[in-house]
Order: structure tokens, then sequence, then C-alpha cells
């Protein structure tokens, strides 16, 4: 007949039984997430001034509700008694217009999709030649589009030859939102390229409030808040960028630049804790970007340069195999 003791000794082995049982059902620990390397770095970087890939325009729909429309502007200059022949020219007019509307539409679509799939195929320096190849070939000279696709090429290897390119578009003849794509990659690779007064010109006509696409939103105001950072409005930079919470799911393409630019605001108005924050952020995404703040890099202020060489140190990072240029 068993004792109390070898009761309770028997419990006590059922209990380590089913709980080795729980620990070997729990599934193992996920791994943690893989670095990634310093040249898919470059490529996202150089990808942030992108136009942003849009789900396809439904023009069927777009039709149908602007066909509703003019029919019933000429239901009305039907039924309307009085005013003889001026409503019916007003119908037609609005006829006319809108056909013009929707044949603009058919072309832009279908230019921005032909476009898109080039951008796509440009993965390796092969495919960018064959890109570039293809932009000068079948499109217009001085195509806005094919101008804005042509500079997102050029800029992964040449900042400078980018820049000349963008630069022959006139901003003042041409729609608000391209105006604005334009000034905010011009900005981007000037800041690149360690020209803060040309990057600060150009980041003062950006119209963050009337953006309505989240996406173009947070990157006018990466670029703004970085341009203003380094050419003396600190300030600003810093609240314009506490707006937009750069580790939200929804702004992950921008994450880098996002820390980069307040990398520079927390700089600029000398807070240390901000910058150790931000350069942890980085380094999170990967070490290398760290490179962006260490010589040769031109108009880094002094405290961010000095924390970015104090965190590649304890880091043990070989300094000539980091990021410097891409962006």
């Amino acid at each position: 007949m068993a004792t109390e003791s070898d009761q309770d000794e028997a419990k006590v082995t059922d209990d380590a039984k089913a709980t080795a049982g729980r620990a070997t059902s729990r599934p193992p620990p996920a791994k943690s997430k893989k670095k990634k390397s310093a040249a898919e770095v470059q490529k996202e970087l150089a990808e942030i001034g992108k136009a942003e890939e849009r789900p396809p325009v439904d023009l069927k729909k777009i039709y149908v509700r602007v066909a509703l429309v003019v029919a019933v502007i000429w239901v009305i200059a039907l039924i309307v008694p009085v005013g003889g022949w001026i409503p019916k020219a007003v119908a037609g007019l609005s006829t006319l217009v809108a056909i013009g509307v929707m044949v603009w539409l058919d072309r832009y679509v279908k230019k921005t999709a032909a476009l898109g799939a080039i951008l796509k195929g440009a993965d390796t320096e092969e495919g960018r030649k064959k890109a570039l190849e293809r932009l000068d070939t079948e499109f217009k000279k001085g195509d806005t589009q094919a101008v804005i696709a042509k500079a997102q090429l050029q800029m992964q290897e040449d900042p400078r030859a980018a820049l000349a390119t963008l630069e022959s578009v006139n901003v003042d003849k041409e729609l608000a939102p391209i105006a604005g794509q334009v000034r905010a990659m011009r900005a981007m690779l000037h800041l690149t390229l360690g020209e803060t007064a040309e990057a600060r010109a150009l980041a003062d006509k950006l119209e963050l409030g009337k953006q309505q696409e989240p996406k173009t939103r947070v990157m006018f105001a990466a670029v703004a808040g970085e341009a203003w950072a380094r050419s003396g409005q600190g300030r600003k930079a810093v609240d314009t960028l506490d707006l937009f919470n750069p580790d939200a799911p929804e702004h992950a393409e921008m994450k880098a630049q996002m820390w980069r630019a307040r990398a520079f605001a927390y700089a600029a108005v000398n807070d240390t804790k901000g910058i150790s924050r931000a350069l942890k952020k980085l380094a999170d995404i990967n070490p290398h970007l760290l490179g962006m703040f260490l010589p040769p890099q031109k108009k880094v202020h002094p405290l961010l340069e000095r924390e970015a060489k104090q965190m590649v140190a304890r880091l043990g990072i070989v300094q000539r195999k980091m990021v410097r240029q891409k962006m």
C-alpha cells in the first residue's frame, strides 16, 4: 500500500511530465529578422524617390460616372424651357470636355503602366541600361513622366546625372502633383550631394498639407525636414517630422529615410538623446546606414558625426564597407 510520501512523489513526477509535455508542444521561438546586406540597403534607399506604385485605375467605372454626369446635363438642357440654344450649347461643350478628359486619362494610365513595367525590369546594371534606352526611344523627348522615370534609374548610380535630367522639367508649367514630385526628388538629390542651400529652396515650395496620398506626404516631410534641419531651421524640422511615426507599418518603405531626417533634425537642436535614438534605429535596419553621416559626406553636423563614429566603433563595423553617397 502506497504511503503518503509515495503519493506526493508520484504527484510531483506527474506534474513534471505534464510540464515537459507542454514545453515540447510550444512552437519554436521565431528567428530574428535577417539583417539586409549593404547592397540591399543601397537599393532600398535609391528607390525612396521613386513614384509610388498605385493600384490599377478602374477606367470603366470612371467612364460610367462621367457618362452619367453628361447625361444628366443633357436632360436638364432639354427640359429647361428658357434660354433657347444656350443650355444645349453648355451641354455640348460639357460633352466635348468629358471626352477630352477621358482620352487624356486613358493615355495617362496606359503610359504609367508602361513606365512601371520598364522600371520593374531595371533590377540590375544591364537592366537599367536597357530601360534607359527604351525610355529614350519609346517616349517623346520632354515627356515628363518618362523624364522622372529616367531620373529614378540614374539616381541609383549617378545622382548628378539624375539631377540634370530633372532640371530639364519646367515645374512652373506642370500640374501641382507632378511639380511637387520633381521638386522633392531634386531636393533629395541635392541633399545627397551635400548642397543644402539648393535643397532648402526646393523644400520651401513643397506643400505638405495639400498632398492627398499619405506616402507622398511622408516623403515630402522627410525631404523637407532634412533640408530645413541642415539649413538652420532645426525646430521646424523636428516639429514637422514628429507628425509622422517612422515605425508605423504603413511607413515601412520610408522608415530609413524618416530616421535619417530625424537624425539631422535632432542634431540641429543639439538633442543628443534624439540623435542616439535615431542612429540606433538606423543601425537596427542595417548598421551600414551609419556611413551616411561619416566622412567624406558633406555638411554633416559635428555632433551627429561624432555620435555616428562612436556607434560605429561600438558595433565594430569596418568603415570602408559602409554605405556612403547612396540615398
